[in-house]
């Protein structure tokens, strides 16, 4: 099963809630939140709102691409950084990430040596 049914109960089931609980919370009765998840029927634009409304990712339940996670509090050069990131081709944002992620590695496995360094001083 794949499609807006299916991540309509992904969804659901990520809530921990029941077929009922879910469709009071859409508005519709449990047997149309069946359909819905069996894709016989498609849910209307007051049903997303109000399941938007209670957590459900509805972006990901159209298109199946999360939403992604705000970043809040970023400087003007992290910004600056993401911005320009995105620009790239997908071979240099590959680069940009062994890079980065080289580096975070290697900080993480001298950071233990540099303070017992800085102790001895």
């Amino acid at each position: 099963m794949s499609g807006i049914g299916a991540r309509i109960r992904e969804e659901r089931e990520r809530l921990g809630l029941s077929q009922r609980a879910f469709g009071e919370i859409g508005g519709v009765e449990p047997n149309a939140q069946g359909k819905y998840e069996s894709g016989d029927r498609t849910p209307k634009a007051d049903y997303l709102a109000a399941v938007a409304a209670k957590g459900v990712d509805v972006l990901y339940v159209l298109t199946g691409t999360h939403t992604p996670a705000p970043v809040d509090n970023l400087s003007e050069v992290e910004e600056w950084v993401l911005g320009s990131y995105r620009t790239l081709v997908k071979e240099d944002q590959d680069a940009i990430l062994r890079l980065t992620t080289t580096l975070a590695e290697y900080k993480a496995s001298y950071a233990p040596e540099r303070k017992a360094l800085s102790e001895e001083d």
